[in-house]
């Protein structure tokens, strides 16, 4: 896909293109260059770039960067510990830079608002985590709690600890969230299992369950979009 990026590469420099340009003009692989700083023996920092690309996975491209190890970037000639680390640490602050636009007061008023205010947090972990969060009157969150790692499961997604904590916060509603890593948000039979006990003690407190979305890579499945959820009132 880049080996012949060095044939068809304009002579300016990336830092230098950056300073005339701005960083809106810079490639991926010129990015990540100016990152690396330095290439190795035979290769320079661009050349290295594309590799890292590469490793990402043509179809994931630069996103592919979440789910690299410090391992993994060391097994390129001109990448060390420090450069890996570098690396990595770019592709974390980019997550939480885009985490950050999600402000406590947003109203969640939509299964699409609530993707995409949980996207970045979730799409790419490695893992299933579930998360529930709770709201207002307005649809404004309150708080939200990470219930479980792993598995979707029953017995540690409890209707009773999250009706209690519901309460405890005073929330008007909630909504349960959990990612699918394989990236396909179709919900197994467990997910379905879930929503339903759920609903079902949600009814009986007067709290109102909004929505089961699940996560996954740049798309979602919502139990509120599909019409199994009918709880607002």
């Amino acid at each position: 896909m880049f080996q012949n990026y060095q044939n068809r590469r304009i002579q300016i420099l990336p830092y230098e293109k950056f300073l005339d340009y701005g960083p809106e003009a810079l490639t991926d692989e010129e990015l990540l260059a100016i990152i690396l700083r330095t290439g190795a023996k035979g290769k320079d920092a661009v050349t290295l770039a594309c590799q890292v690309l590469e490793l990402c996975g043509e179809d994931a491209g630069i996103l592919g960067l979440n789910h690299l190890t410090v391992k993994d970037l060391e097994s390129l000639e001109g990448i060390g510990e420090v450069k890996a680390v570098k690396l990595l640490s770019i592709a974390e602050l980019s997550r939480r830079m885009a985490l950050a636009r999600f402000k406590k007061d947003i109203t969640l008023s939509s299964p699409r608002l609530v993707a995409e205010a949980y996207m970045e947090r979730m799409r790419h972990l490695e893992t299933e985590q579930c998360i529930v969060v709770f709201l207002n009157s307005a649809d404004q969150r309150i708080r939200d709690q990470v219930l479980s790692m792993g598995t979707l499961n029953m017995s540690l997604v409890s209707s009773r600890e999250i009706m209690r904590q519901a309460l405890l916060w005073n929330a008007s509603g909630i909504i349960l969230l959990h990612n699918h890593p394989s990236g396909k948000p179709d919900p197994s039979e467990e997910d379905i299992m879930v929503t339903k006990r759920l609903r079902e003690a949600a009814k009986l407190m007067e709290v109102q369950f909004l929505d089961h979305i699940i996560i996954g890579d740049g798309t979602y499945f919502s139990f509120q979009e599909r019409g199994d959820l009918q709880c607002r009132h």
